[in-house]
């Protein structure tokens, strides 16, 4: 699925690995997945990133920043979050201007009560006093940044940015194989960082073959999101001079999934769609994606789960219904053959 949140009651090391290793990561005692990202209404691409840490070998913007908190002591341990974590954490979250947990026990364990993880923490100390914290995942093979935090006070150390250099090289040092810092979201800068963590190193999660290729290989056209964009368009050209009736479409509930109240139901994950508003099966509704995986157009039959408090849709934006697949109905490589057999799909249902 393009978003799907799991509830392991246990994990062991090598079953991260193996999450992490298809582009899953931890948020609080449970483990999920997206490929799409909201911020502020608009739509981004999760692209998720590992490095190889064999291969990695710190830069000299790194090592420079080594030398620039070297007066400052630091400690690699097993985690444990203390009031003074969460006094730090605090100001800084008052500090920073996106949306963060409302603390670190809420961070990485929500209101679980089994902590599955095998987590460390990074405290960096000026002297008695704790300046900045960063928290990650031991795997078998591999490594999971999870978070970082400072005092605003010390901004000028880009203490962010050390504590992934010191979480890379413990990790390293472990003879651990990847380094896990999450996603990037092209458009969205806020985790543009993590591309100059080890930039000969990196690789990134090819959503088209579901394999981690060299960053090198990364271009802004392959974007999952504009990709699918661009499919539908062309496929709506096409339907536009057959006279089918159909509507672009930005879908508000593509990571439903990963809400719990909606969690497991297998809710339509795709970001956007080609609405055909020339059929009428009551609560059935009729739309085309683009599925990158397969690089094929699939024609599906959806119902509605439940419908929102929003009469209609508004801006090509969906948000009247939160939909379930019932039935592929036809899938093609073609936007030729697909708009066929729309024509003749709809002609059936009238």
């Amino acid at each position: 699925m393009l978003a799907k949140l799991n509830y392991p009651t246990a994990l062991h090391p090598k079953e991260l690995d193996n999450y992490l290793a298809h582009g899953w990561f931890r948020m609080g005692q449970t483990i999920f997945t997206t490929n799409f990202l909201r911020f502020s209404g608009v739509f981004y691409s999760a692209i998720w990133l590992r490095i190889d840490l064999d291969t990695f070998v710190p830069s000299k913007t790194q090592l420079k920043l080594e030398k620039l908190n070297a007066a400052f002591s630091v400690e690699i341990v097993p985690v444990k979050v203390t009031a003074t974590h969460e006094e730090l954490f605090l100001k800084y979250k008052n500090h920073i201007s996106f949306e963060a947990a409302p603390s670190l026990e809420y961070l990485l364990y929500h209101d679980g009560k089994n902590d599955i993880y095998n987590t460390y923490q990074v405290n960096i100390y000026d002297q008695q006093k704790l300046i900045a914290t960063g928290f990650f995942d031991l795997g078998e093979n591999t490594s999971a940044g999870i978070s970082c935090f400072y005092d605003p006070d010390y901004r000028k150390y880009s203490l962010g940015k050390y504590l992934m250099l010191l979480k890379m090289k413990y990790s390293k040092q472990q003879g651990l194989k990847y380094f896990y810092p999450g996603y990037f979201a092209p458009g969205y800068p806020l985790f543009d960082y993590k591309l100059d963590l080890a930039k000969s190193s990196l690789e990134y999660y090819e959503l088209s073959s579901l394999s981690w290729q060299p960053f090198s290989k990364y271009a802004p056209e392959d974007i999952p999101l504009v990709i699918m964009k661009q499919k539908l368009y062309e496929l709506s050209k096409i339907l536009k001079e057959k006279n089918i009736t159909h509507t672009f479409f930005e879908y508000e509930f593509f990571d439903a999934d990963l809400f719990a109240s909606l969690n497991g139901l297998d809710v339509l994950d795709f970001p956007v769609f080609l609405y055909c508003l020339d059929v009428d099966w009551g609560i059935t509704k009729a739309i085309i994606v683009f599925d990158l995986r397969d690089q094929q157009y699939h024609f599906l039959l959806c119902n509605s789960l439940f419908s929102t408090l929003d009469s209609i849709n508004v801006d090509n934006r969906y948000t009247t219904n939160i939909l379930k697949v019932v039935q592929p109905l036809f899938a093609s490589a073609s936007p030729t053959h697909m708009a066929r057999a729309a024509v003749n799909l709809l002609l059936e249902s009238e």
